[in-house]
């Protein structure tokens, strides 16, 4: 089929996400048939390296032949059954696998499919838990200004985007900010770790004033993705989960971004060596391949949850909760995990990374606050330029990168696959259409 008639086929049938559909008048949308390894081929036969993990969410490239492997695998046995009253070995042997790695200390383990609805049974379960503990006047939230949560009605409650906000307001419940731990925000002779310490005090004057209707404070653990890439010290993880005890609230790591070693450490928590209460993962637990979430609860949640009553159960559910192929593919990823090492390999891919973008871009007039935690990189682009990234990301795809700004946010968070010259290629393409973009 002709790239021209998909491309007015899906703009007369399908309403994209994030997107004013009339911009694609002009900036059209690009048609994918193929994905190789970090590469998508578009119908014009153009590749295009895929800089951000299409969305933050494939680990080990496009059509990776051992998910694959077992997917087909999982095909040819079980695709789908309710989890209500009914359980599978995939499931249980991937609830299994992720209470491992957190030392047992988180495990149990809940499932959904997206990451605002992970969010969402987070917050519900930690309100219910205060609820069945005879406290039920706990049931407010706590996030960190310029936090993204997700765009479901209850994660609207904690995310402070405007732009996703705004617009439904009347429908949420809006729970409070405090100040981020933002690095960037170091006054002079002020440290990352200064600026932590901070952004807790702050917290703390919030929690001793409000701790008796507060359920739960949640975080991105290390960066907060939406709000651009905001990076911050691991301190900040460790005194909020100390106040978190002092005044008996709730801590929540939303890991859907961050989790999975995009930050160094397959969870992002175990930099500043704390665990929350409840830890949420989605994006790429599937490898990218399949709609699966979770959120993984400590015993003491689920103990306030084990009675007779139907009441105090958590009540809550999803028709594809915990489905068979989706957990496969999450199955599979943590065996690359595991065989390859990666998370030792990925500290040589992301010092490459970090060595080729301080190289090309540390000295550009316009380019500010170049920050890196593990394998995301990040730098503010200084413009007054409306249209920054849209016309950063047209001028990637002429080059062969797809790369999409938040705002005037340039980043960086491939799949676990590049090798230095792909490192190089996504380097030279964001130089080449940060040019094009200011010009």
């Amino acid at each position: 089929m002709p790239a021209s008639t998909l491309l007015q086929r899906s703009l007369h049938s399908v309403w994209h996400p994030c997107t004013q559909m009339k911009q694609h008048e002009t900036l059209p949308l690009v048609p994918i048939v193929r994905g190789e390894g970090a590469w998508l081929i578009d119908a014009g036969g153009r590749r295009l390296l895929d800089g951000i993990s299409s969305w933050w969410v494939n680990l080990f490239g496009h059509c990776n032949p051992r998910i694959n492997a077992a997917l087909r695998e999982q095909l040819e046995t079980l695709e789908h059954v309710m989890l209500a009253g009914f359980t599978h070995e995939p499931v249980v042997a991937l609830s299994e696998r992720l209470a491992a790695l957190t030392g047992q200390r988180l495990g149990h383990a809940f499932y959904a499919s997206d990451g605002a609805s992970a969010t969402e049974i987070a917050l519900k379960m930690s309100a219910h838990y205060w609820r069945n503990a005879g406290r039920p006047e706990k049931s407010r939230f706590v996030s960190l200004a310029g936090s993204y949560h997700g765009e479901t009605v209850g994660a609207l409650a904690v995310t402070d985007v405007a732009i996703f906000r705004d617009a439904y307001a009347p429908l949420v419940r809006a729970g409070a900010t405090v100040p981020a731990p933002d690095a960037r925000h170091a006054a002079p002779g002020e440290s990352a770790v200064d600026v932590a310490r901070r952004a807790a005090a702050a917290l703390e004057a919030h929690l001793a004033e409000h701790h008796a209707s507060t359920a739960a404070l949640i975080v991105e653990p290390l960066v907060q993705g939406a709000a651009g890439m905001v990076m911050y010290d691991p301190e900040y993880l460790r005194l909020a989960r100390a106040l978190c005890d002092r005044y008996e609230v709730h801590l929540v790591a939303d890991e859907i971004a961050v989790g999975c070693g995009r930050t160094g450490t397959f969870f992002a928590c175990e930099q500043a060596a704390i665990w929350p209460d409840f830890l949420c993962l989605s994006k790429g637990i599937s490898g990218g391949y399949l709609p699966l979430s979770l959120v993984l609860a400590t015993d003491t949640v689920y103990a306030a949850f084990y009675d007779d009553a139907t009441s105090r159960a958590f009540l809550h559910s999803h028709s594809y909760t915990g489905n068979p192929l989706a957990c496969r593919a999450a199955l599979a990823t943590l065996d690359i995990f595991a065989q390859d090492d990666v998370l030792a390999a990925n500290r040589v891919r992301a010092q490459a990374l970090g060595d080729a973008a301080r190289a090309r871009f540390v000295e550009h007039p316009q380019v500010r606050h170049l920050r890196q935690r593990g394998m995301i990189l990040a730098f503010d682009v200084a413009t007054g330029r409306t249209d920054f990234s849209r016309r950063f990301f047209s001028a990637g795809l002429d080059h062969g990168v797809l790369l999409r700004p938040i705002g005037n946010t340039v980043y960086f968070m491939p799949p676990y696959i590049v090798g230095e010259r792909e490192i190089d290629h996504l380097v030279e393409g964001a130089a080449a259409a940060l040019a094009a973009a200011l010009a």
